[in-house]
Formats: structure tokens, C-alpha cells, sequence
């Protein structure tokens, strides 16, 4: 078969194909346009293979990639498939240029969920512990590379000595992995899941380890009252007024006036301020009502305990370290102090477990109107869905009793805002 020229197939124009040799031919179509095209056959089957356009292929360069295909199907490649392999090897090598890291795609997550946080300490803690435990074994990884073992090399060096936090990093890296998966970065199980994987692979932590407040005895409360009642500072006070309210520090310390009806002896705190989102009424007991009597208002500023800087509340610390005052004066005269069962000095939120064993020893109001004074989720979605209301009376109820046993002292000393005489 002759072959083609270079000056010929500069100068073709007829539609047809015109053969080279060895599998090599040039198509000429009805449009004008030209192409190289290798023919062969492999396992029995006839393949057409295009090597390009002219005149972007010479002729020479044709030769050489059909010659290069000639070769593959002498070593059993099938010089398609080959071609496939190359162009998706390629893909994927491109794709992995452009992706994210892990370090990125965590930092990008906490901006975007920053202003639906409750607070800036909120975001702070989520970037420290990533950037202290996580970013040093797997920040630099893509989400789609990172491994079991490579959640394993985060945690285990601190899954005894740091307990929280290693359950904080875990959680963390878990949403971030699954933010990924939302975003079609990685494919399959979490690999830092908990329930069916991880737990299966690390050891169990001691107990007493898991989100422990240390809390001052549901008996001492009573005494703990009396220590406290005769100070008049704003950090005492809102002590006293977290105690009455079971309410969590931020909960009390971010309060309004516009939040306060003390006519209805109710407290209503919006949704964006509670930890489960949703607005909670409390029920003001008169103690509690007159702790709010008592605050003095600042006219340029509506919060209940205004800070040392303007238009800021106290200090998110103010409390723990009234209380740590407090602890430092017991334990000069007694050697005890304010401490829990081991030792440590009692937490503000510690208060709430005090109130919730009182209520358990001492109350007979039902577990999920115990549960609801505390602004706890009761149930499931079933049961919540059947149990619309708020039990404000019963709590209401729950919370004059709670009020009536904590100002009274052990002597029997009654403040001057008791309605009625009650003896711890």
C-alpha cells in the first residue's frame, strides 16, 4: 500500500479516507474537515482510535502516536481504555490540586456557622482545640484522604489526660468531615463517628471524667444561702438570682429589663439566648422577685447586671469568682471551704444538679416538670409533641418550694423577703 505524502495530505479534499498503512488512516469529510484515525484489532475486536486533526498533526507526528499505540497492542493494552485511564488519572490529579484541606475546610466551616453561634468563645474553643490537637496530624490532609487511623493519632495521646476536650476534638472533626461529604469531598462512612466505629477502638475513659460542674450538696444550700445573702455587690446578686432561677450563667448574665415582668412574676428568655433555641418562661418566685426589686437600674443601659464597660453585661466570670471569694473566707475558718464531694470549688452551674438531687430527695413534682424548670428537652419528638405547654404552674410551684428551702439558713434565720418560715 502506498503511502501518503505530506505535500498530498496538505492538498486533500475529496471526502473519503485514504490509508497510510499499519492501521494509520486520514478522513476527509463532506465539511472539509480532516482527521487522523488508528484502526486495529485486540481480542477479536475491530477499534477505531482518533489521533487528532490536521493540520494541527502532521503526518509525521501521526505515524509516531500510531506507532506508540502499535506497541501497547503488542503488551495486551487496548489503547482506548489506556487513553480513558490517562484522562481520569489526570481528572482526579486536578481535582486534588483544588481541594481543600482539612485545616481550610475547618476554618471555613466556623466562619460560616460564627453568627448562628451564641457567642465569640464559642468559635474561639472550636478553632483552639482544632489547631492545637487536630491540624498538627491531619490539617494538612484532604477530607477524602483522611483515615481512621488518622482520627486515632489525634485523639489517643489525649483520650485519659484530656477527656473533654478529646470528646470535644472528635465531635468537631466529625462535623467538619460530614460538612465535606455535604460538599462532595469525600465519599463513605465517617471515620470519625462514635456510635458503631470509634467506640469500638478506643478504650472507655474513667468515670466522672464526662462534663463534670462541681456542685456544692443539696443540704449545704441553705448555709451556702447565708453566706452570701448579706453581700450587696452585683456579682452576689446575680448569684443569688441564678440560684433562684436555675437558669445557666449566660442565661442570667445577658438579661434584660424588657425580659422582666414582675407584675406576672414571669421571666422570658428569648430562644437565640437559651442553649436548646427555644424562648423559656420562668416562673419568679418572691424571693426571686425581690432579688430583682432590689437591682439598681442604670438608665443608660438595659441589663439586668450592667459590666464595667458600657453597654456590656458583667463579666461571663464575675460569679465564679465571687464564689471562689467566698470559698477562700469558709476555708479559713473551717479548713472545707465551698468544695464538692472531691474536693474541688463549687461551679455556678454546679447549682443546678444541687437543685435537680433536691428536687429528686425532697419534691414531688414529676420528673419531666423537674426536668422542663431546668430547660431540658423532655422525650422524644413523640412525647414532646403531645406535651405542648410548658407546665408553667407546676413549676411555678416547683420553684417557690426550691426558693423557700435555699434562703433559709440552718439556724432558721429568715431574709426579709421570705412569705413564709422554712427551716433547712
Amino acid at each position: 500500500m502506498a503511502k501518503l505524502k505530506p505535500k498530498q495530505v496538505e492538498n486533500l479534499s475529496t471526502p473519503g479516507t485514504y490509508e497510510d498503512g499499519d492501521g494509520l488512516r486520514l478522513v476527509v469529510k463532506a465539511n472539509g474537515s480532516r482527521s487522523w484515525v488508528f484502526r486495529y484489532q485486540l481480542n477479536g475486536k475491530r477499534r477505531e482510535m482518533g489521533l487528532g486533526s490536521v493540520p494541527a498533526v502532521s503526518l509525521k507526528q501521526a505515524r509516531v502516536s500510531a506507532a506508540a499505540q502499535r506497541g501497547l497492542i503488542l503488551n495486551g493494552v487496548d489503547p482506548v481504555e489506556e487513553r480513558r485511564a490517562q484522562r481520569a488519572a489526570m481528572l482526579r490529579a486536578s481535582k486534588e490540586k483544588t481541594q481543600p484541606s482539612f485545616s481550610e475546610l475547618a476554618r471555613a466551616y466556623i466562619e460560616a456557622q460564627r453568627p448562628g453561634w451564641k457567642s465569640a468563645k464559642h468559635a474561639q474553643q472550636w478553632e483552639n482545640t482544632l489547631e492545637k490537637f487536630a491540624f498538627p496530624v491531619i490539617g494538612r490532609k484532604q477530607a477524602a484522604e483522611i483515615t481512621t487511623e488518622d482520627v486515632l493519632a489525634v485523639l489517643t495521646p489525649i483520650w485519659h489526660s484530656k477527656p473533654e476536650t478529646a470528646r470535644r476534638v472528635r465531635n468537631r472533626i466529625e462535623i467538619i468531615l460530614n460538612a465535606a461529604k455535604a460538599q462532595g469531598l469525600r465519599q463513605g462512612e465517617n471515620v470519625a463517628a462514635w456510635r458503631g466505629h470509634l467506640e469500638l477502638l478506643l478504650t472507655r475513659q474513667k468515670q466522672g471524667t464526662r462534663g463534670h460542674h462541681a456542685a456544692l450538696p443539696w443540704k449545704q444550700a441553705p448555709e451556702f444561702w447565708s453566706a452570701i445573702a448579706t453581700h450587696e455587690d452585683l456579682s452576689a446578686a446575680a448569684v443569688r438570682l441564678t440560684i433562684l432561677t436555675t437558669l445557666r450563667t449566660a442565661e442570667v448574665l445577658g438579661a434584660t429589663w424588657k425580659e422582666i415582668n414582675l407584675e406576672g412574676k414571669i421571666w422570658m428568655v428569648p430562644g437565640e439566648r437559651m442553649k436548646a433555641g427555644k424562648n423559656h418562661r420562668v416562673p419568679l418566685s418572691p424571693a426571686a422577685v425581690a432579688e430583682l426589686k432590689r437591682l439598681p437600674r442604670v438608665e443608660s443601659c438595659d441589663y439586668l447586671f450592667p459590666g464595667a464597660r458600657a453597654g456590656r453585661p458583667l463579666s461571663n466570670m464575675a460569679m465564679l469568682m465571687k464564689i471562689r471569694g467566698l470559698d477562700e473566707i469558709k476555708h479559713a475558718e473551717d479548713s472545707i471551704g465551698w468544695r464538692d464531694e472531691n474536693g474541688s470549688v463549687i461551679t455556678m452551674h454546679g447549682f443546678r444538679s444541687a437543685f435537680r438531687d433536691w428536687a429528686a430527695e425532697c419534691s414531688k413534682a414529676p420528673n419531666h416538670v423537674c426536668e422542663m424548670a431546668l430547660a431540658h428537652t423532655i422525650g422524644d419528638d413523640v412525647e414532646a409533641a403531645y406535651r405542648r405547654g410548658d407546665l408553667l404552674e407546676l413549676r411555678r410551684q416547683l420553684m417557690r418550694e426550691w426558693a423557700d428551702f435555699v434562703t433559709a439558713s440552718r439556724k432558721g434565720k429568715i431574709l426579709e423577703f421570705h412569705t413564709r418560715e422554712v427551716t433547712a
